[in-house]
């Protein structure tokens, strides 16, 4: 992979054309907007290929990486003793084995997260050794069967072991194999002393392959890829994500200053010109690029894509899944609701990137690529 992908976009930034483009999102009416010059989609692995394999496993990456995935992405948390580790949540109560472990039965406890209740075992309440004597286990359970038939073979992986087997693996087939980290609960852990941001920087800074592979840091949070933005000037090969939750809810950070802005704040005009001042993505869920009508269908283009173009940031969106119980009805064959559907998910992948998208995030890297592969001709 070349840097080309990485360029930010030239394009115009009309303030009455972000006007009309924001009424276009508030009332779901597609607006005509010129569509640039781009070059071809980046395939981002969603955990891996969590579809087929326990997800945040050096198995899930593996099979994303034959399976044509340009990046792969681990969610990382950090353990007791300050190392980052790969797990959707710090709560592993549904990615691992620890509830059947009798020495770790006193550790369940209940916690706030990001303003959520939650009960069960945290990563910051065990050390790496300890985390390492639990197995992974597939947190969709029967929907998944053949990643659910490899529960408990799998270990959980720190960000350095995945950084050497993302070294080997490029080395192994003479390409390079972005890496896509999403910082978790950033506030949260650095009210516990474990700061997410600058074990990273120290990761990248100490990897030979991290050091230069294609990079691109993503969070939920605002201030933390704020203050990342200047800090990046040490790693030319790094961007950033800005991902954007819940239209309804706030990002942790600004919620825990006592401010009230959500996340359809930060996605109107001037919330895409702030952003793209410390972001060079932004990365929406699909369905607020284009929502679901009150059948299940998709509706219109709500424009949002368009509008990030033209404040000058890429866009990516998560995240596609195969399974009928995930795709929009204009895309589920009647096979039923936990059955796996490719030909649905390509076709609603290639709906998604019709609209001119930048990078999307996949469940099946294998059928990304395919829709990417299939979608139209991509400028070099």
């Amino acid at each position: 992979m070349t840097a080309a992908p990485f360029t930010r976009r030239d394009l115009l930034r009309s303030g009455a054309d972000l006007a009309l483009l924001g009424a276009a999102m508030k009332t779901g009416v597609a607006v005509a907007a010129p569509v640039p010059d781009r070059r071809r989609p980046l395939l981002l692995a969603h955990r891996g290929c969590s579809a087929l394999r326990p997800e945040h496993t050096l198995a899930a990456y593996a099979k994303a990486i034959e399976d044509g995935a340009d990046f792969i992405e681990p969610d990382l948390v950090a353990t007791k003793d300050g190392v980052l580790v790969a797990r959707h949540e710090n709560n592993i109560a549904e990615t691992t084995d620890v509830a059947s472990r009798p020495e770790f039965a006193s550790r369940r406890t209940s916690k706030t997260i990001d303003g959520e209740q939650q009960v069960g075992w945290f990563t910051e309440d065990f050390t790496l050794a300890e985390l390492k004597t639990l197995r992974a286990r597939e947190r969709l359970g029967p929907m998944r069967p053949e990643s659910r038939g490899l529960d408990g073979q799998f270990q959980i992986v720190s960000l350095e072991e995945i950084a050497d087997f993302l070294a080997a693996e490029a080395a192994a087939r003479g390409r390079s194999i972005g890496l896509i980290p999403e910082i978790k609960h950033s506030t949260y852990f650095a009210r516990l002393g474990l700061p997410l941001e600058p074990r990273l920087l120290d990761h990248i800074g100490k990897s030979s392959y991290l050091s230069r592979a294609p990079l691109i840091i993503q969070s939920f949070e605002t201030r933390n890829l704020k203050e990342l933005h200047p800090r990046l000037s040490s790693f030319p090969h790094a961007r950033l994500m800005q991902l954007i939750g819940d239209p309804a809810a706030m990002p942790a950070d600004i919620a825990a200053q006592g401010m009230k802005r959500t996340y359809a704040d930060i996605v109107a005009p001037l919330g895409l010109s702030e952003i793209a001042t410390y972001a060079d993505y932004l990365a929406p869920s699909t369905r607020m690029i284009i929502p679901l009508a009150p059948d299940g269908r998709l509706a219109r283009p709500t424009g949002l894509v368009e509008a990030a173009h033209r404040a000058g940031l890429l866009v990516g969106t998560w995240t596609f899944r195969p399974e009928n119980h995930f795709l929009a009805a204009d895309f589920r064959n009647d096979q039923g609701d936990s059955a796996r559907n490719p030909a649905g998910s390509v076709a609603e992948m290639q709906r998604y990137l019709a609209l001119g998208l930048d990078a999307i995030f996949t469940d099946d890297p294998a059928l990304g690529r395919q829709a990417i592969d299939h979608a139209g001709e991509w400028k070099s």
